[in-house]
């Protein structure tokens, strides 16, 4: 079955939409956790959060780096743009992955460290 430019247009935002939402959702689970960890707060919710991240990290390394719903917005879009599948800025939307790591990385030194103090 063939589709119309609308829904291809339609879908890809339905995507975009979905992939916003999750990378919001992400962001306040690392605000969280990066509060959480300076002020020694791991709680049952910063161990839940922790996890979540772990899961995410999982399902990248499976899908060879990149997002399920990036390789499902690929039918729909031809564009090379890094943003195509999210509405994020360009520049944010290729340095996420990175930007985040090094955020994460920062919570496990912390939190190593208020383990072990």
């Amino acid at each position: 079955m063939t589709l119309t430019k609308y829904e291809n247009k339609a879908r890809l935002n339905l995507i975009k939409i979905i992939h916003t939402l999750i990378w919001v959702f992400f962001n306040f689970i690392i605000v969280y956790m990066l509060c959480a960890v300076i002020t020694n707060n791991l709680d049952d919710y910063f161990w839940i959060c922790f996890g979540l991240i772990i899961l995410e990290g999982l399902i990248l390394v499976f899908f060879k780096m990149s997002c399920p719903l990036t390789l499902i917005a690929r039918n729909y879009s031809d564009s090379k743009r890094d943003n195509f599948d999210i509405y994020l800025p360009n520049w944010l939307a290729k340095y996420t992955k990175i930007i985040y790591s090094g955020i994460f990385i920062v919570i496990l030194i912390i939190t190593t460290y208020q383990l072990l103090k």
